[in-house]
């Protein structure tokens, strides 16, 4: 797979396929760690002397111009941090795209609008990525986060274009490679989310590497039904039962919670506390991991080397219900202040190590939850595929 480095870039309109798919409220981005995280390919294309024209999408507007999922207040934040203009075109495609395209000089910035807006973009449209090309000399892939998909964007692009990766693709693959193939030991895997079917083939993967894997979140409550624990209203994916009782009977290094917080709805100042064990009555829903599992999962990750972890391990969203979540993303930052090395990847987890003020702290956090899952599982992703196929120089 070529770099960025390897490209002559002077004088070149370089096509940049970004993660802007940055979470909104009123129209006011509230994480922008996407964007920071693309600045040291852009800076790169500035500082070689390109004219720069980025691309992504936002959100899922299903192939049609939707003013919620608009890019423009990227637009915005993307200017402030890097100090510079930045055109948009309210259009990626199309008239406006290209006189906009064509009249880029060296060192100027055009951020082209939500790729999404047009269904060829996600049924990989051949004619839709030969427009996109022809707005440039050179394309570079930098959006690990919808690597995973076989876009236009993210796989068709790379076949018509001289194209290289950018340096958080780069450094995407390289963390999770090291976690996947050579992780110092004890290495701790802590997954959580609401599916089994979700994690299914990552607990398969890293149950053969790691020392420990910690099952939080809602499948949690799969697991333990399929023990004989009763689980009371929690959610559970009956047709996985027989799934995770294989799994826990042909890996040893799952550990499951000993005791919950419940609830009797997914709603702030419903009545709650905390069992006694790992069994939840009837008439009761699991939302959160109890204190004594805090503790137990505290301690593995206090003892480890190596730690990754994806998925929040209760309902993250109501602050109630968020205690095991915050313990062990502070439990983590402690980990990796002693040494270990940690990744934290997945929407929930890492707004979890934000908000405690925990970033900084923690070694890697991957911009891409479901392209990281999809790597951890081995799988080969079509993004990557088609830049080691793709077009040189």
């Amino acid at each position: 797979m070529k770099s960025i480095r390897d490209l002559s870039l002077k004088g070149k309109k370089v096509l940049v396929r970004v993660d802007f798919n940055v979470p909104l409220k009123d129209g006011v981005i509230t994480d922008d760690t996407r964007i920071r995280e693309s600045l040291p390919t852009i800076e790169h294309c500035l500082k070689e002397g390109a004219a720069i024209i980025l691309c992504a999408h936002l959100g899922r507007p299903k192939g049609a111009v939707n003013p919620k999922y608009s890019l423009k207040p990227v637009v915005q934040r993307l200017s402030e941090l890097l100090k510079k203009t930045v055109g948009f075109s309210s259009d990626c495609v199309g008239p406006e795209a290209k006189k906009m395209a064509s009249s880029l000089k060296a060192w100027e910035i055009l951020l082209l609008e939500n790729l999404r807006f047009h269904a060829e973009e996600e049924n990989n449209s051949e004619s839709f990525a030969k427009e996109l090309a022809s707005l440039a000399d050179i394309f570079v892939q930098d959006a690990f986060g919808a690597v995973h998909r076989a876009h236009a964007s993210t796989a068709a692009v790379a076949q018509l274009l001289p194209s290289a990766a950018g340096f958080l693709l780069e450094k995407e693959i390289s963390t999770l490679t090291r976690v996947l193939k050579s992780p110092a030991h004890p290495f701790v895997v802590i997954l959580g989310g609401a599916k089994v079917s979700d994690k299914i083939e990552v607990i398969e993967t890293l149950s053969k590497v790691a020392d420990t894997v910690i099952i939080g979140g809602a499948m949690a409550y799969t697991f333990l039904k399929s023990q004989g624990k009763t689980i009371g209203n929690s959610l559970v994916e009956d047709d996985k039962l027989d799934l995770a009782r294989e799994l826990l009977a042909t890996r040893k290094n799952l550990m499951l919670p000993v005791d919950h917080r419940v609830a009797q709805k997914f709603e702030a100042g419903s009545p709650a506390h905390a069992t006694k064990d790992s069994n939840i009555d009837a008439g009761w829903i699991g939302v959160d991991v109890g204190p004594e599992t805090s503790t137990k999962i505290t301690s593995a990750v206090s003892g480890a080397k190596t730690i990754l972890w994806n998925g929040p391990l209760g309902v993250f969203e109501i602050p109630e219900f968020a205690k095991g979540t915050n313990a062990c993303a502070r439990a983590v930052a402690q980990a990796t202040a002693k040494g270990a090395f940690s990744v934290v990847g997945g929407g929930d987890s890492v707004a979890a190590v934000v908000k405690g003020g925990f970033a900084k702290s923690i070694s890697h956090i991957s911009t891409g939850g479901g392209a990281s899952l999809e790597f951890l599982e081995g799988k080969t992703l079509p993004g990557v595929a088609a830049l080691q196929g793709a077009v040189h120089v």
